[in-house]
């Protein structure tokens, strides 16, 4: 069985750092491109960042200098360093691991950005 355990979300205050992690099982991690997505209220959900099995990074715009995608394939965890982080960084943060046909989700944590 497939799971994906995010975990690091918190409440935090602008200009803040959190780091999340995602712990995964049931797959061969290290072949799975991983991402983090997020879905504030009344939004779609969007792209934060993306690692794919050589290490290769992907940013959002809205992520580029301030976040960090990272992998340990050793541990089968992903992780996302959040710094300088905003309010408008508020929303459910999502761990997605995806490979040829098949698909998986995390069932996200949230992070809060507020004084």
């Amino acid at each position: 069985q497939v799971q994906l355990v995010e975990s690091g979300g918190g409440l935090v205050q602008p200009g803040g750092s959190l780091r999340l992690s995602c712990a995964a099982s049931g797959i061969i991690f290290s072949i799975y491109a991983m991402g983090w997505y997020r879905q504030a209220p009344g939004k779609q959900r969007e792209l934060v960042a993306t690692i794919n099995s050589a290490g290769r990074t992907n940013y959002a715009d809205s992520a580029k200098g301030r976040f960090t995608i990272s992998r340990d394939n050793a541990k089968s965890t992903m992780y996302l360093q959040m710094n300088t982080l905003k309010p408008e960084d508020t929303a459910v943060y999502y761990c997605n691991a995806g490979a040829q046909y098949v698909d998986y989700w995390g069932q996200g944590t949230q992070v809060t950005v507020s004084s």
